[in-house]
């Protein structure tokens, strides 16, 4: 790559901003929001405002709503009904905190609360990873990465050193209490997401952390017990150019939990810097080891020689589905895997995030002679919903819906009709292009479009699917933002307005469902199982050695 003193210095400013340098930044944003006539604070109307929009939306819209009161026992209306009552009185951090801790209670990572503008587009850091090995009863946990450029002057704290203490607490133990805030239907998927915001926190969908420094105590390679104080910082990863647009015509149709999306970029721009860099100036990467692909914020694919399998496989790393444009998507995937042996492909989706269902659900073609059925969704039968779907705005987005909403007032039905968000044409229009065998791998943090394209592989009898964990992270919904769902229901007795000071939230809006053997399966809280296995030291150290050995052996041949 040709090193050019314009990336660089874009990187240097995305990097090393302090936690409490970044609030102290956040303060003159207020300041300019307040000159700019945007309150800083909410006061009481507009409380009360935040509050009959998420009851409205929640109540009508929220596609879960009925799995969620029926799984967890909680009722998130009420809740917000109670909380209206005293809202006025609380300081604005205990009422953006009582929203966050309710709308996080569903356990959706599609169902997310923005609170008011502060650190936009901000990851919350502390420049290393931490990942888990071992059987999920007895894990051990151990740093994985540690970013260059993260100001980590102890020579001692590298890739490999095992975690024992975190704030004094013994780590196990702090992995649960945090896992206990997290989202997620099954616990291994809530310690997932735990031990990701142990150390990566995306500041737009939660409040900063608690405490501005982390106190890590942690045993060294040859046994030393060492402690280490380390500061939160801020960093500023932006999206790629070849991300979903608010305003883009596929934003209505798109799978992804937004925060683990921005703390996948954060990622990419702390550990794979040379990567981010030539994002930022339009180049691509060469590199002895991965073909060049301008599409590497999504994709990478590389050879494979693992010693059990007796000669060279492919590898495809699929990021995240994060992708405005499909058709180029998937002419890319097919340029990368042309290249790759056709012994046997391994697809890997572990941590990804999701994005535009389209790419997910059509990228299966390529790898089977079946025909592919896609996932479908439904709406909650409301009286919002009907209105939405009637309201001619709507038209091309909703009127396949229309029908079963109206036919539900009769009928009693929970939901519509489900119905494709992918037209079944679409999924079987390429046909396949990778002519060998394949097995796909996933995590319980592949998520949202992940789980989709994990649903389609088991379903369409595509091959062997790996899962580290119990299952993939399930998230079964098509997602909209706030601005989206209120353009929907302009003109209907349930419109609202914009909510004051930058609040805003997602919403899960079409319930997915499986299709197949699985015909009518919910996604949501249950993911999609496969063959189980336990990541062992030398795959977070060595490259996946074992997974891919491990991968290699379920390819016929």
């Amino acid at each position: 790559m040709t090193d050019t003193t314009t990336p660089r210095r874009a990187l240097d400013a995305q990097l090393g901003t302090k936690l409490t340098d970044a609030l102290m930044a956040a303060s003159g944003e207020r300041a300019s929001l307040r000159l700019a006539g945007i309150p800083a604070t909410l006061d009481g109307g507009q409380r009360v405002q935040v509050v009959d929009t998420l009851e409205l939306v929640l109540g009508g819209a929220y596609c879960h709503l009925h799995q969620k009161r029926a799984g967890y026992a909680v009722d998130p209306v009420q809740a917000l009904r109670l909380l209206r009552r005293r809202c006025v009185e609380m300081t604005d951090g205990e009422f953006h905190l009582a929203l966050t801790g309710l709308v996080a209670g569903l356990r959706d990572a599609h169902t997310r609360y923005v609170g008011p503008v502060a650190l936009h587009d901000g990851v919350a850091t502390l420049g290393f990873l931490v990942e888990q090995y071992g059987p999920y009863e007895a894990p051990r946990f151990v740093v994985s990465r540690v970013a260059e450029n993260a100001g980590i002057d102890d020579a001692s704290f590298v890739a490999g050193v095992e975690l024992e203490w975190w704030n004094g607490i013994p780590f196990h133990r702090a992995v649960d209490l945090y896992a206990d805030r997290e989202t997620g239907g099954r616990p291994d998927a809530r310690r997932a997401r735990a031990l990701e915001s142990l150390t990566f926190r995306a500041l737009d969908y939660g409040p900063p952390p608690d405490e501005h420094r982390v106190d890590v105590g942690y045993r060294t390679r040859r046994g030393a017990a060492r402690e280490l104080r380390l500061p939160w910082r801020v960093v500023w990863p932006g999206v790629a150019a070849t991300a979903v647009g608010p305003r883009s015509a596929a934003s209505l149709r798109v799978g992804a939990n937004p925060a683990a999306e921005a703390v996948r970029r954060a990622r990419k721009l702390l550990f794979a810097p040379a990567f981010w860099e030539a994002e930022q100036a339009g180049e691509v990467v060469q590199s002895d080891r991965w073909l060049p692909t301008p599409m590497h914020d999504t994709l990478a694919a590389r050879t494979l020689r693992p010693s059990r399998a007796r000669g060279e496989l492919g590898y495809l790393r699929i990021w995240s589905f994060d992708v405005a444009d499909d058709d180029a998507f998937l002419a890319e995937v097919v340029r990368l895997v042309e290249q790759l042996p056709k012994r046997g492909l391994i697809v890997d989706l572990r941590a990804n995030p999701g994005g535009l269902i389209w790419a997910a659900e059509r990228l299966l073609q390529l790898f089977t002679d079946n025909p592919v059925t896609p996932t479908r969704f439904a709406l909650l039968a409301s009286p919002l919903t009907r209105a939405m779907a009637a309201s001619p705005f709507n038209r091309l987005e909703l009127h396949q819906w229309a029908p079963s909403l109206e036919a539900a007032i009769a009928t009693g039905e929970a939901y519509s009709q489900p119905l494709p968000l992918t037209d079944p044409e679409w999924c079987n229009d390429l046909g396949r292009r990778y002519p060998g065998p394949v097995v796909a791998v996933v995590d319980a943090n592949t998520y949202s479009s992940g789980d989709l394209f994990a649903a389609g592989f088991v379903d369409n009898q595509v091959g062997p699917l790996v899962c580290v964990g119990e299952g993939t992270g399930a998230g079964g919904a098509n997602v909209w933002r706030h601005g989206q769902l209120r353009d929907a229901l302009a003109g209907t007795p349930f419109g609202f307005d914009t909510p004051p000071a930058g609040v805003g939230f997602t919403l899960s809006i079409r319930r997915a469902v499986r299709s197949g053997p699985s015909d009518g399966v919910p996604i949501e809280d249950l993911g999609v199982g496969g063959v189980p296995y336990d990541m062992t030291r030398r795959d977070l150290l060595e490259d996946n050695r074992d997974l891919l050995e491990f991968c290699a052996t379920l390819l016929p041949g």
